[in-house]
């Protein structure tokens, strides 16, 4: 299937390896442009809802994370290597939904499905082309330290009380083939909401952990991560418990879980927004997790626009309160986010929807040769900044591992 997309100018592959977090699907994946809208000038989430409305179909696409400077008045001035726009969503030519037992193939008039069908179980997988690319860091551990002591510094002055402080990797004038890295970082580390998802020439690999928002009819939820530890396979159980008492982690996800019921209640109906999971550790290839699930009921007639300005970005990547820390995120990290602590994902023919948030994960423009890996960890008046640090590379190790 991957072979097959990446003939396609747009091509978004979402796979969950069998993980069930109030799964959609096991597989979906749509290839090629049937109709298209793309951030610009013009165009604004009205311009989403529009096309929304006048494509009762599926759609694919992204968001963003500099869509915030659409929501609030905010900018984006850092350097960006890759060039994904703020927004692009699609109908695909081709829709392809995978479970154990079927594959049901969704085609444009005058397409075969057979034909399709036949010419992906004939592909023989090329072979991998990737070139070991030395990456580079935007901060030196000495900057990223001191950083970290400023912006504590910004908590304990009260502007804020969380950030999400990320970091760059990058690789400048190199070549791979993002389909077979793709496939080596789902060996070494797949993840319930992993992406392959290709626009022109800009390329994401995602084996991301967490999921932004999922709605089915009226029901909105949202899962966010926040705390984090290293698995080390000695013993789970244990493990997992010392992440369950950690104060540090606790007090990340206590407020991560208040932002978010907040954010819902601006689109739900009044008394319905609650939390149905509250700090539950997850495991996965490489860390332990702390997840709380929230959710809530739509009020009528709410569009999609509106529940993009309500709860994006989402606060596991900004912190709280969100606008005063994405100001301090522009002024404190070196790199524009771009689709990194962005989203990609769904929506469904009745309007329901999926999507991740971008983390753990790669992405390539192979017009320039440009390769970036980011990570970030929550900040609090309590952080240790060697540990954050520590874990910003616990989080970056099976990326670098892939590109090995």
């Amino acid at each position: 299937m991957l072979d097959f997309g990446k003939k396609f100018s747009n091509f978004c592959f979402l796979d969950n390896h069998d993980y069930r977090f109030d799964k959609s699907y096991d597989f979906i994946a749509g290839c090629g442009v049937a109709s298209s809208v793309i951030f610009g000038e013009k165009n604004n989430l009205e311009s989403v809802n529009q096309f929304k409305e006048e494509n009762n179909d599926w759609i694919f696409g992204h968001v963003s994370y500099d869509l915030k400077n659409e929501i609030e008045d905010l900018s984006s001035n850092n350097k960006d290597g890759i060039g994904f726009p703020d927004f692009y969503f699609f109908v695909p030519e081709i829709i392809f939904i995978l479970s154990k037992e079927t594959v049901k193939i969704g085609v444009q008039e005058n397409m075969d499905a057979n034909k399709i069908f036949e010419e992906i179980v004939s592909i023989i997988p090329g072979k991998k082309v990737c070139e070991k690319p030395s990456l580079k860091s935007r901060f030196s551990k000495k900057e990223y330290l001191q950083t970290v002591e400023k912006l504590q510094q910004h908590i304990l002055r009260g502007d804020c009380y969380e950030i999400c402080f990320c970091q760059e990797f990058f690789a400048e004038h190199i070549q791979i083939e993002a389909v077979s890295v793709f496939k080596r970082l789902c060996e070494i580390s797949p993840n319930p909401f992993s992406a392959f998802y290709k626009l022109d020439k800009k390329y994401l690999m995602c084996a991301s952990p967490e999921r932004f928002l999922k709605k089915t009819g009226k029901a909105l939820i949202s899962q966010p991560i926040k705390g984090t530890s290293k698995r080390l396979d000695k013993n789970i159980e244990g493990e997992k418990h010392q992440l369950q008492i950690d104060e540090k982690e606790r007090a990340e996800n206590v407020m991560i879980v208040d932002l978010v019921r907040n954010d819902l209640s601006k689109i739900c109906e009044e008394g319905t927004v609650s939390v149905k999971e509250f700090q539950k550790i997850y495991s996965f290839p490489q860390v332990h997790q702390m997840i709380s699930t929230i959710q809530g009921r739509l009020r009528e007639n709410v569009s999609f626009g509106e529940i993009l300005s309500a709860t994006f970005p989402m606060g596991s990547m900004t912190g709280a309160p969100k606008k005063r820390v994405m100001e301090l995120i522009e002024k404190y990290e070196k790199t524009k986010r771009g689709l990194f602590s962005g989203t990609v994902g769904y929506i469904n023919p009745d309007g329901d929807f999926d999507f991740n948030v971008v983390i753990r994960s790669i992405l390539y423009n192979e017009n320039s040769g440009y390769l970036s890996i980011q990570a970030g960890s929550a900040i609090t008046a309590k952080s240790i900044a060697e540990k954050e640090y520590e874990e910003c590379n616990v989080k970056m190790q099976p990326l670098f591992q892939t590109l090995m």
